[in-house]
Formats: C-alpha cells, structure tokens, sequence
C-alpha cells in the first residue's frame, strides 16, 4: 500500500469518519422538515460536504487538543498523533483543509449560514478544554452536534420556527446523554488527571441517571417539534422506534457492569439517527 493511501486511512481513522452518522441523518431531517420535502440535488450535495468539513474539523480539533491526555490514558494512547502515526503538522493541516471545505459548501448555501458558520467552528475549538475545568463538558459537546439540524434547516432557507431548535436542543440532549454514558468508561483516569465528567465528578449511577433523564427530555423535544410542525404518523412511528432504541441503550449500561458501553455507543447510537430519519421520510409519503 502507497503512503498516501496508508495515511488517508489513518486520517479517515483519526476523524471516525463513520461516527458521521450520529449527525448527518439529523442535517438531512433539518433541511426536508425546512422545506417540506426532499430539498434540491445541489442543496443535498452541499449540506453533506458541509457535515462532512464541520465535523471532520471538530474531531481534528479534539485530537490535536487532547494529543497530550490522550498519551497518558491506556484507552487512547494508540491514536494517531500519540502513537506517532500522524504528526501534529499533519493534524493541522487536515484542520484547515477541513475548515476550507466546509466554507465553501457554506457558501454555496442560504446567505443567512455566512454570518453563522463561526459558531460552530467556536464550539469544536472550545469543547476539548471544557473537560478540563467542567463537567458541563457533555452538553457543550451535544450543543456542537446539535447545531447541525438547525443548521441545515437555515442552510435550505427554512423560516423562523420554534420546531428546529426544539429538534437542536434534542440532539443535543440524545449526544450530551451518550457522553456521559462513554465518559464511565474513564472515571479511573478522569480522576487522577483532574478531569471533570459527570460519572467522574458524582459516580457512575448518578451520571447514568442524568442519562437517562436527557433521552426523557429528548424524546419529549422530538415529540414537541412533530406536534408544531404537525407532522403525520410516520414521524411519530419512528419516533416511538428511536424511543424504544433509546430505553434499550439505558437498559443495557448499568454502575456495575460497563461491558456493553460500545454497544450502546456505536451500535444502539447508529441507529437511532438513521431510524429517525427514515421516520421523517415515512412521514412525507404516509
């Protein structure tokens, strides 16, 4: 294998690139509920590549920031940058090739998204230095993604309306909720580096309560933005779907035994996006 091809493998390895499905589905929802249907080729095309820049700039980022804490914690010190595999100046030029796209694809989108776009960009640099003086840190990180169907829903030229920040604030809640489980996985370490989370700071039972009090709040949310959009059944059935993933996650991560969090964050979490996607595009043909 080529060394280019070895380090675009390590960099598609860097950025999880298919963790991109937590998010994108959620952008896609944003732009159909905006224009109640399935948006243009053109906007489709560019609010992916726009995901795609955004969050490989923020995954970017949080390596590049943690490459440090990352070399001293057992679970992560095989990453790229701690390992050697991919040097800092690398990393930083990914960033800014990654920021570039995601400007473009911006432009190419509603005028309103080229005031907006250093928000977003403000939250991937701020949330890697959060776990270090807050355990607040869970929902900046469930903010940062949670932007992304609000996002959309303006990128397409969605009007004022409550339903895309009711959608936001559910992301966000469903991401900030599956950190914190994740997080239990660290509260060891955590610890004795002086880093802040909620399973770290108050105790892995308290912290999964918390959880599962944020995927209440969520599915609530979601429910609240169908209501004021007046969506049909298929929304709501896919909802209640992505409500039964969301117990089954919580059912499955317990104080005394952490053995399934993979599961629940890459499997259970996967679908649930997807899920809710293919419940708004059930909606627009029930």
């Amino acid at each position: 294998m080529s060394a280019t091809a070895v380090n675009a493998r390590r960099f598609v390895s860097l950025v999880k690139l298919e963790h991109t499905v937590f998010a994108l589905p959620f952008a896609f929802v944003g732009a159909i509920l905006a224009v109640d249907g399935i948006p243009s080729l053109s906007q489709v095309v560019w609010v992916t590549l726009a995901m795609v820049g955004a969050r490989s700039l923020a995954m970017a980022l949080n390596r590049l920031i943690d490459a440090e804490i990352d070399a001293r914690n057992p679970r992560t010190k095989a990453r790229e940058i701690p390992a050697g595999l991919l040097s800092r100046g690398q990393v930083v030029a990914f960033c800014v090739g990654a920021l570039v796209l995601f400007l473009i694809a911006v432009w190419q989108l509603d005028p309103v998204v080229r005031w907006l776009w250093p928000i977003p960009v403000a939250l991937f640099v701020v949330y890697p230095y959060t776990k270090r003086f807050t355990w607040l840190c869970h929902l900046v990180l469930g903010c940062s993604i949670g932007l992304a169907p609000l996002g959309a829903w303006l990128a397409v030229g969605g009007g004022a309306a409550w339903a895309p920040f009711m959608i936001a604030a559910a992301v966000a809640l469903w991401i900030g909720g599956f950190d914190i489980i994740y997080a239990t996985t660290d509260v060891d370490f955590d610890r004795q580096e002086g880093l802040c989370s909620l399973p770290s700071r108050f105790g892995i039972a308290p912290a999964l309560i918390v959880t599962r009090v944020c995927h209440l709040a969520s599915i609530a949310l979601l429910a609240g933005a169908g209501l004021t959009l007046d969506l049909g059944p298929g929304y709501f059935l896919g909802l209640a779907a992505v409500a039964v993933l969301l117990a089954y996650e919580n059912s499955i991560v317990h104080p005394d035994d952490l053995s399934r969090v993979n599961i629940a964050f890459l499997t259970v979490n996967g679908a649930i996006s997807i899920v809710y996607l293919a419940g708004v595009l059930l909606d627009l043909v029930w």
